[in-house]
C-alpha cells in the first residue's frame, strides 16, 4: 500500500470525527455538509480502483457501525415499536457505487480537469442520498417523498459540493508531500509548454 493511499484512509477516518461536530443548517431544511462522503468522493478519483474499493469498505463499515450503535429502534421507553433497520453493510455497496461513478470521470481528472470531479461529487451525493432514502422507505414499507425531503437532499448536495475544491486542494498537497502523482497528464502538458 502506498503512503498516499494510507494517508487518504487516515483522512477519511479523521473526517468521521469532524463530521460529528458539523451542525445541520436549519434555515436550509436541516441540510448539512456530508464531509465523510465528500472526502471519500474526492479521494476516490485520485486513487486506483483497488484503493477506491478499500476506501469504500472503510467508509461503509464505519458509517454502518456508527449508525447501528445503541439500542435497536431507539430508547424502548420512547419508541414502543422498533423501527425496521437496514442491514449492516448496505453503505459499503452505496459507497462502492459512488466510487465507481467517480472512477468513470478519472480520465478527465488525470488531464487536470478536477472541476468536473467537483461537480460530479455533488451529483454523486444527491444520488447517494436518494438511494439511501429509497432503501429506507422500501424496508419500512411506505413510500412518502415530500418536497422538504427533496429540498434537504438538494441543499445537502450543493453545500457539500461547494467544499470539494478545499478537499481537492488538501489531496493535491498530500500527493505532493508523498511524491505521488494524481494527475500525470496535466503535469506533462505543463512541461511541454515551458
Amino acid at each position: 500500500m502506498t503512503r498516499y493511499t494510507l494517508i487518504t484512509v487516515l483522512l477519511v477516518l479523521a473526517s468521521f470525527v469532524v463530521q460529528q461536530f458539523l451542525p445541520a443548517l436549519t434555515a436550509l431544511h436541516h441540510s448539512r455538509i456530508l464531509l465523510v462522503q465528500l472526502v471519500f468522493l474526492c479521494a476516490a478519483v485520485t486513487v486506483g480502483q483497488p484503493a477506491m474499493l478499500l476506501l469504500a469498505f472503510v467508509c461503509g463499515f464505519v458509517w454502518d457501525a456508527q449508525c447501528t450503535l445503541g439500542a435497536h429502534g431507539g430508547d424502548p421507553e420512547i419508541y414502543s415499536q422498533p423501527v425496521e433497520s437496514l442491514r449492516f453493510g448496505y453503505s459499503i455497496l452505496l459507497y462502492g457505487a459512488m466510487g465507481l461513478l467517480m472512477q468513470g470521470i478519472q480520465p478527465l481528472f488525470k488531464q487536470g480537469k478536477w472541476y468536473f470531479s467537483a461537480l460530479l461529487s455533488g451529483l454523486a451525493i444527491f444520488l447517494y442520498l436518494a438511494a439511501e432514502y429509497l432503501i429506507i422507505t422500501f424496508v419500512r414499507g411506505n413510500f412518502i417523498f415530500a418536497k422538504a425531503t427533496a429540498l434537504q437532499m438538494a441543499y445537502t448536495s450543493l453545500l457539500t459540493m461547494l467544499f470539494s475544491p478545499l478537499v481537492f486542494w488538501l489531496l493535491f498537497g498530500i500527493a505532493s508531500w508523498c511524491g505521488h502523482s494524481i494527475n500525470p497528464e496535466a503535469g506533462k502538458k505543463r512541461r511541454r509548454h515551458f
